[in-house]
């Protein structure tokens, strides 16, 4: 004899496959990534204006040149600067308008699947490798740091945590005891990250700034 089976249960058994494929992203998460986005386009934003500026007139001095060693001006004639054959500043103004969109669906409560987060995961990390290649560049081979360029570094490391936490947590936190340590002490990682840098930054150029002391 068959048992017939609650209409209730039935639409909550048709539900559950899709809901489970839905993030729902904590409202600090949601701002954070808006916040970052916003944060990173509108410094890619500054930036390629700037360097438009220089292309249309060489004597133009950026705003970001501040002393010989933070100084825009001369990141942004560099070849580093162009590394696809265009102002790198282009793909932030991309990449940003992406974070910043999805940050706004997010703290709107507007589920977005796994599968995108995880997507937008994946490119933020290579937005990562690439940054540490650009910090590598300027201390030892351009010899100059981009203000707002160390603002995108700051933002996009930043939103390596975040995002990576919305789109892996439930593996995360199910996974073997050192992701889960790694998991636990992730902003613990990420500010050693920034301190790591900013040593860097200082050996690198101390010669300079000891003559401000």
């Amino acid at each position: 004899m068959t048992v017939p089976v609650p209409a209730q249960l039935t639409e909550q058994s048709d539900l559950t496959p899709a809901s489970a494929r839905e993030v729902w992203v904590p409202a600090p998460s949601a701002w954070c990534v808006l916040i970052a986005g916003a944060i990173g386009l509108l410094a890619s934003m500054t930036l390629t204006v700037e360097k438009i500026e220089i292309l249309l007139n060489p004597s133009y001095v950026p705003s970001c040149n501040i002393n010989p060693i933070m100084s825009c001006g001369s990141v942004m004639t560099t070849p580093q600067a162009s590394v696809l054959g265009f102002p790198n500043p282009l793909l932030g103004l991309v990449g940003f308008t992406v974070v910043a969109v999805t940050g706004v669906l997010a703290a709107t409560k507007v589920p977005l699947p796994r599968w995108y987060w995880a997507g937008l995961d994946a490119g933020i990390l290579v937005g990562a490798v690439f940054v540490h290649w650009l910090i590598f560049q300027s201390l030892y081979r351009i010899g100059a740091l981009c203000p707002y360029c160390m603002v995108v570094w700051v933002v996009t490391l930043t939103l390596l945590v975040v995002v990576t936490s919305i789109a892996f947590r439930p593996w995360l936190e199910g996974s073997t005891p050192v992701v889960r340590v790694l998991f636990q002490w992730r902003w613990s990682i990420a500010v050693l990250w920034f301190t790591g840098v900013f040593l860097l930054i200082m050996v690198r150029f101390w010669n300079y700034w000891s003559t401000l002391v």
